[in-house]
């Protein structure tokens, strides 16, 4: 219930200000991606402005999403084999109880009579 509340009391100012940003820039602006020929209708994009302001915002969290992702490499692999040894030592661990418990089953019976 409190992660629900902060994030309403985060996104929902996020939101008003993206609305705002986008009522204030709403005039239509040329990408050029032509720098030699600016005036080249063949490369260039006419949106509003908040368009490429948005673009820009979501281009930056993907990239550096995915560079977090992959500096963040090393630990998962960490994780992989730590995983991989618990498992093998926990099979080992079986293993061996079960060894335990087939030795003791074949040994005597203990004698009940009391050696006073």
């Amino acid at each position: 219930m409190i992660k629900r509340i902060i994030a309403l009391a985060i996104l929902i100012p996020l939101g008003v200000i993206l609305i705002m940003l986008s009522v204030a820039n709403r005039t239509a602006v040329t990408l050029a991606l032509n720098p030699f020929d600016p005036s080249d209708a063949v490369l260039s994009v006419t949106l509003p402005f908040f368009v490429f302001l948005f673009a820009a915002l979501i281009l930056g969290m993907i990239i550096g999403s995915v560079a977090t992702w992959l500096n963040q490499g090393k630990h998962r692999k960490q994780v992989r084999v730590k995983t991989s040894e618990a498992v093998k030592w926990q099979t080992e661990a079986d293993r061996q109880k079960t060894k335990a418990q087939q030795i003791a089953a074949a040994l005597p019976a203990p004698d009940k009579r009391s050696a006073a």
